[in-house]
């Protein structure tokens, strides 16, 4: 895949993007859009292979050249936007379950099929008190073997029977992200709605681990924020970060 190739397949919908870059391989995606403080709104970078890439929790891992790919998108929200920041890792789980609808959203956004993770998701900002720029970054697992998952409880597109052709899944990416982030942007209800409809951890039995706590309960909505709320044995708790794991019931 290279760049003419993706706007071949985004078409009209690449007018939604101030800057397209494809590049075979890179550290990070994300690092790199937060490290040029002079991109434009809405810069794109996707790269084929990642050295460095990095999860929720500061967590490492290293790609598959040309089975993965890493998409990462650029935004300039403003201030007054700064508030509504915990919404837009769980839009952005709800455009990766656009794509690929077979995958429900684990709170706050990992991409689940039956239990085994597609997509992994990472929001980052800076400079939140002054110019905010926030990347938002996916990193999707397209045609990993079995032999060459991360991790026993990964999966890929391939291994699904799924597209996983790497641009036409960045274009369909690209313009769900459009879609998703701008109903962010709007406050539209529907995002939440959906995203409430395709979260797998509403309704189940929970373990929150936060500064070292490990909270257990049961998690029954999504605030208004992107909160998680759990009910526990001393009432209703809401976690805004945190490690969820989902409790199999006892046997």
């Amino acid at each position: 895949m290279d760049e003419e190739l993706l706007r071949e397949h985004l078409g009209n919908a690449a007018a939604a993007y101030a800057q397209l870059r494809v590049v075979a391989q890179t550290g990070s995606t994300n690092a790199d859009l937060l490290a040029q403080a002079d991109a434009p709104d809405r810069s794109v970078l996707i790269a084929r292979h990642q050295t460095a890439g990095r999860g929720r929790l500061d967590r490492h891992w290293e790609g598959v050249p040309d089975k993965q790919i890493a998409v990462s998108v650029l935004y300039k929200p403003g201030i007054k936007l700064v508030d509504r920041l915990g919404l837009l890792p769980l839009a952005v789980g709800v455009a990766v379950t656009d794509v690929v609808p077979q995958a429900g959203l684990k709170w706050p956004n990992d991409a689940l099929i039956e239990g085994k993770k597609i997509c992994g998701i990472l929001v980052e900002a800076a400079d939140l008190d002054s110019a905010p720029r926030v990347v938002v970054g996916c990193g999707l697992n397209l045609s990993l073997s079995k032999e060459e998952l991360p991790v026993a409880h990964a999966t890929s597109l391939m291994l699904e029977g799924i597209d996983h052709d790497p641009a036409r899944v960045a274009a369909a990416l690209l313009e769900a992200l459009e879609n998703r982030v701008q109903q962010w942007y709007q406050g539209a209800p529907e995002l939440l709605r959906d995203y409430r409809s395709r979260c797998t951890t509403l309704g189940q039995a929970v373990c929150v681990e936060r500064w070292g706590e490990h909270i257990e309960g049961r998690a029954v909505d999504i605030s208004p924020t992107g909160a998680l709320l759990v009910e526990t044995a001393e009432g209703r708790q809401e976690f805004s970060a945190g490690d969820v794991t989902h409790l199999r019931p006892a046997t």
